[in-house]
């Protein structure tokens, strides 16, 4: 082999290493939200935009898969997460935002209005939100090479003290990813929130 090929092959090699990454670039700019909604979701909001903030005790609890890596990182995420959207929802005012043991996430609607009302401010509105999954996957294999992103499984109720029956009880699976996309941990707290505003503001927030 000449002295000038063996020159030129690094320079070959940077090149197609730079034409690899910008089309991986390009294919993970393409990432997608997808939103899947079953059982009881809210036929409305849970609150208008711009009307009077309706007063809210919000209780989460987490439900882990068996053998779940890193809970404890997944549990502040989601707490941030949590936060976050209740932040931007001025129509919500907040009382308070209650951790639930396990054990305590299946608690009754009626047990749950009790633990309410028990507060020194009486609430208009009581959400629990249950956080199943939180964190990135990655499917390696055929057909597809590397598909990729993050997911957030929760289930949330939405009960009104006045009423007699739940406003919402539903489960939300939000995924944003696609192929040749790779994610880490980074998104967890925005992509809790976006669950939630899907879930909670559909049509009104768009993150």
């Amino acid at each position: 082999m000449s002295n000038v090929n063996r020159l030129q092959m690094p320079s070959m090699k940077r090149i197609l290493a730079r034409a690899m990454l910008a089309v991986l670039s390009l294919l993970a700019a393409c990432a997608s939200t997808k939103v899947e909604t079953t059982g009881s979701p809210l036929k409305e909001p849970v609150c208008q935009v711009g009307a009077r903030a309706l007063t809210t005790v919000v209780y989460w609890s987490p439900q882990w898969r068996a053998h779940q890596k890193e809970p404890p990182l997944r549990e502040a995420a989601a707490l941030r997460g949590i936060q976050d959207f209740l932040s931007r929802t001025s129509c919500l005012a907040v009382s308070a935002i209650h951790r639930l043991p396990a054990e305590d996430a299946l608690r009754s609607d009626e047990q749950l209005m009790r633990m309410a009302s028990s507060t020194s401010t009486k609430p208009e509105r009581v959400l629990l939100i249950v956080v199943r999954e939180l964190g990135p996957r990655l499917t390696v294999g055929i057909p597809v090479i590397v598909e990729g992103g993050t997911e957030v499984l929760i289930d949330v109720r939405v009960l009104d003290p006045q009423g007699s029956a739940p406003l919402a009880n539903a489960r939300t699976f939000w995924r944003n990813g696609g192929t040749f996309v790779i994610k880490g941990v980074k998104t967890l707290d925005q992509d809790m929130s976006s669950a939630l505003s899907a879930t909670l503001m559909p049509g009104v927030f768009t993150n």
